[in-house]
């Protein structure tokens, strides 16, 4: 997952946003909750915590988190948890950290739309399935007609997988194609 200019991106969010342009009844805004340290439990959270808050004692809170966070997602982290940034980190009560650890677990972000189509970088919808041969990629409803890649309403995990159909699709309409003996036009 990336954070970006405009918000959240990266294979898990393309992923997810798949899944909620096939829910019919998906609306924004709408809540999306992440844990930034998976690999930590809560009590080992805490436990980083503390020691990260006994190195930098004499810090405020957003220095206290420069080992633990990016610098940019500090102050993000912070107010959802309520604590102020310029909090001496000496000062944070043992609630506050349970606050934090608490934020650190669910970050919430509300997610209220999706980027223009002109952005897009993989899209559902198209040609279906059900009307093409796929054995030739040629429409069943228009002869000498074929088809490849996104134009087909297939999709699927990102990794390369669109990509894998895309010349999949487009080398097996190509070779059909190529191959078709050609019917003269009646002018």
């Amino acid at each position: 997952m990336l954070f970006t200019h405009f918000g959240v991106s990266g294979p898990i969010i393309l992923m997810l946003s798949m899944a909620a342009a096939h829910k019919k009844a998906c609306t924004f805004p709408m809540q999306l909750r992440i844990d930034l340290k998976p690999a930590l439990s809560k009590e080992k959270l805490d436990a980083r915590l503390r020691r990260d808050f006994e190195k930098y004692i004499r810090k405020e809170a957003a220095n206290g988190l420069k080992d633990l966070l990016p610098q940019r997602l500090i102050p993000i982290v912070l107010d959802q948890a309520g604590i102020a940034r310029d909090c001496p980190v000496n000062q944070i009560s043992r609630e506050q950290r349970q606050d934090l650890a608490d934020t650190l677990k669910a970050l919430s972000l509300t997610v209220t739309g999706t980027r223009p189509i002109e952005e897009a970088i993989v899209t559902a919808g198209g040609i279906s399935v059900k009307e093409i041969n796929p054995k030739t990629m040629e429409s069943k409803l228009v002869p000498n007609l074929y088809f490849a890649g996104e134009v087909i309403d297939i999709d699927a995990f990102t990794g390369g997988y669109n990509l894998q159909a895309a010349f999949s699709t487009g080398f097996v309409a190509g070779t059909a194609a190529a191959t078709k003996e050609c019917i003269p036009c009646e002018n």
